[in-house]
């Protein structure tokens, strides 16, 4: 059985389509867990119409840990609430996932977005996390895979790290299992705050977090003001 694990913040725009999504797969032995941060629109009220565990949420570390905890699976698929994908995503990501003998595992994330400059930032980071997937395990919070037993020995997502909380937990998480970015599992990802802050900025700031990661350590200081409770 897989728990999917979504932490949400005032999700009512997003949550919808990533559960409509969820509905559709043709893998069905699946559990989906919510883990609200008290939002104030109806996330929530969406979240239980679709059937969904509710959570203790929030920052998404937090999220992500509190739902692990009432997880029933064997394997956790961490999401964030603004994917998308398309109706083979999760039998093509679990069949690669046992196939290649992996404990944990990033995909490669699309940008919803007609915008080259979108489609070029993502193309490099797919390259990036592609190429340090043997030796500087990099993974986005838009789409993990896990086995249960492996968050439990990694002691799950470090809640005290500001920014890239998701690239520290598969290094650790790596250092006790196998990791891999699988091949047959892709997701979409709003660009919602490259529209927002502007892409210059945006990507300047997710430049120097990754400098800062290999050269100074794990980020555990709002010194990027990179918002995650981020709501359009």
């Amino acid at each position: 059985m897989m728990s999917i694990i979504v932490p949400t913040y005032n999700e009512e725009r997003y949550l919808p389509k990533l559960l409509d999504c969820i509905k559709k797969q043709a893998y069905k032995h699946y559990e989906v867990i919510v883990a609200d941060a008290k939002s104030s629109d109806k996330t929530r009220q969406i979240a239980k119409k679709y059937g969904c565990k509710i959570a203790k949420g929030g920052m998404p570390a937090v999220g992500r840990n509190n739902g692990a905890k009432v997880a029933k699976g064997d394997i956790l698929l961490f999401l964030d609430a603004d994917v998308k994908f398309d109706r083979n995503f999760l039998i093509n990501g679990i069949n690669e996932f046992e196939k290649r003998e992996v404990d944990i595992a990033g995909i490669y994330i699309k940008p919803l977005s007609s915008n080259l400059i979108d489609s070029i930032f993502f193309g490099i980071f797919n390259l990036w996390i592609a190429t340090t997937q043997f030796f500087y395990p990099n993974a986005s919070g838009g789409g993990i895979f896990c086995r249960k037993w492996l968050h439990e020995k990694a002691k799950g997502f470090d809640e005290a790290i500001k920014l890239s909380e998701d690239m520290d937990y598969v290094k650790r998480c790596s250092k006790h299992g196998k990791f891999r970015i699988l091949k047959t599992a892709k997701a979409y990802v709003s660009v919602r705050r490259f529209e927002k802050e502007g892409r210059p900025k945006v990507g300047f700031k997710l430049l120097l977090s990754a400098l800062h990661r290999i050269f100074l350590g794990e980020i555990r200081s709002d010194i990027f003001k990179y918002n995650l409770r981020y709501r359009r």
